[in-house]
């Protein structure tokens, strides 16, 4: 390999690991919404030069997710509830189309189990009243849904819309009724794709999620939240 090349290969890491961390900062609200830092700040704290951390800067104000500001670093945008409006669209057009692909594909029994594995662990974490466990498994069996589908395309596009949506489920999370009708609803979910039924698995899916975004809009209403 050549030095031109090595070094091509380190920047590009570097990139993308300044990007991964920083964006898991910001979609697990560790920086919320309006949290600001100056370049030199960001670089001293993931440890490289601001070559890489800025590259990977911009990819995240592409996304959406903050605001790059001239001489003084960034600011992480708020997520407003025309933006959940949106992602919740998205999200219900993307996994129903994934539940039926999945059908198409004729996953097997094990392909399957890590969906009933994490309905259960939000049934036992319900019990407990412990609302983080049951928001880690509930995320879990939406990527597992998605990755069903086998298309890379529609898992990156859902993928980047349930990450964008976390912000605002860790906030609302404790304003919410408690979440009793989801593991139902995960399960007849898998249910209607073990049994090869494409139609009603994306009916079931939809169904799921229309439910959710309602009851999340209902929340930013009743609590008169502009933005998360």
């Amino acid at each position: 390999m050549s030095a031109e090349r090595a070094l091509a290969e380190a920047g590009g890491s570097l990139v993308e690991s300044a990007y991964q961390t920083m964006r898991r900062r910001v979609i697990d609200n560790v920086w919320p919404p309006g949290y600001r830092a100056l370049e030199q700040e960001l670089a001293l704290a993931l440890g490289m030069s601001r070559t890489p951390m800025r590259e990977a800067l911009v990819r995240l104000k592409n996304e959406g997710l903050v605001e790059l500001i001239p001489r003084h670093g960034m600011r992480v945008l708020p997520v407003s509830a025309d933006d959940m409006r949106d992602i919740y669209e998205m999200l219900t057009a993307l996994e129903p189309m994934a539940a039926e692909l999945a059908v198409r594909r004729r996953p097997s029994k094990a392909q399957l189990q890590p969906l009933l594995d994490a309905s259960r662990d939000m049934e036992r974490a319900l019990k407990t009243d412990d609302l983080d466990a049951w928001a880690a498994a509930d995320e879990s069996f939406h990527r597992n849904l998605i990755a069903l589908s086998g298309n890379r395309l529609l898992i990156d596009a859902a993928q980047n819309c349930a990450d964008r949506a976390r912000r605002a489920r860790i906030v609302t999370l404790r304003m919410r009724p408690k979440p009793i009708h989801s593991t139902r609803e995960h399960i007849d979910v898998v249910e209607k794709i073990r049994a090869g039924d494409g139609r009603a698995a994306f009916d079931a899916q939809r169904a799921h999620r229309e439910r959710g975004a309602r009851e999340l809009l209902a929340i930013l209403e009743h609590y008169r939240l502009k933005t998360l």
